[in-house]
């Protein structure tokens, strides 16, 4: 309701301007685990790397951008993926959890193992979403919350569930929207991989946002076998309509009959109405199910579909 609404609004506000307060804090935070990091290595997508990076003042200035929900355009070399630590950290302190959407499969893979490390240095879980149909391995990684200080950093096979609630989550647009497209078909609370959102940043704005804008993601598969009731339901609805027949017939009959035996006849006139009535509103509730028998054997005719609604 708009009370419920106005409350959220009202804490929203009160979050981002404790987040903006602390800003400086928390990136001078993640540039000092950055410093301390440098010469210790951990794999990244099959790789032994060594980190040797510290943020410069641009950095640390397009993440502020970022943060504050605008575009920034950074120069190739300028260390675009680094920049998006300090920002996603920071709105992660919330607990609500953070996404960075990327391009593809193989970016969202290295730059969270990549950055991984200064995440879960200080503190924080990573999860990445992928399409094991594409890349052959698990649909999701996860880099748990080290009890103590961590000696190495170790990913480990997750569902997507478990992923999507770390407190930082790389996926790409399709994995994103696709996953939200399900949670919306969902019928079990269980079902639903997704938790409520809370900040993104877009990797590639705009190719991500314009050019593959312009391809709609749209998701089909077979019918559910328990909806396809038709065939289950049609011999019972026969039944009905015949045994409706019979007694509308019936119900003629006898009025017709008492009228060629009796000589009151208003009274025999109306039962015949009656009987007469009870036949149309037979053939209007039945017009219906009529109307869905044709339907259904035209979509059978043209190569299936979903028939169900008899009304």
């Amino acid at each position: 309701n708009d009370r419920h609404s106005a409350a959220e609004e009202e804490i929203r506000a009160i979050q981002d301007s404790f987040l903006d307060e602390i800003l400086a804090e928390a990136f001078a935070v993640v540039k000092e685990a950055c410093r301390r990091l440098v010469g210790r290595s951990w794999e990244v997508v099959g790789t032994e790397e060594e980190w040797f990076m510290e943020p410069y003042d641009v950095q640390l200035y397009g993440g502020t951008i970022l943060h504050a929900g605008k575009v920034a355009e950074m120069a190739t070399g300028e260390g675009k993926t680094l920049v998006a630590v300090a920002p996603l950290y920071l709105n992660a302190l919330t607990g609500e959890g953070c996404h960075l959407i990327t391009h593809n499969n193989y970016l969202a893979k290295r730059d969270a193992m990549w950055m991984g490390g200064i995440y879960n240095f200080l503190g924080l879980s990573v999860g990445i979403i992928q399409d094991a149909r594409q890349t052959g391995g698990a649909e999701a990684y996860m880099l748990p919350v080290p009890e103590s200080p961590p000696a190495a950093f170790e990913w480990r096979p997750a569902n997507r569930h478990e992923a999507y609630r770390a407190d930082i989550v790389y996926a790409t647009k399709d994995q994103i929207g696709f996953d939200y497209l399900y949670d919306n078909m969902a019928t079990r609370r269980e079902h639903i991989s997704q938790r409520e959102f809370n900040f993104a940043i877009v990797d590639e704005a705009d190719s991500n946002l314009i050019d593959d804008a312009r391809t709609p993601l749209i998701i089909s598969g077979p019918v559910p076998e328990a909806t396809n009731r038709y065939g289950e339901f049609k011999p019972l609805i026969e039944k009905l309509l015949r045994a409706q027949t019979n007694l509308v017939n019936k119900l003629v009959s006898d009025a017709e009959k008492k009228r060629e035996a009796e000589e009151n006849e208003y009274d025999v006139g109306l039962d015949l109405l009656r009987a007469l009535f009870n036949g149309a509103l037979f053939e209007l509730e039945n017009h219906g199910f009529k109307r869905a028998e044709r339907g259904a054997n035209r979509a059978l005719k043209m190569g299936g579909g979903d028939c169900t609604d008899f009304a």
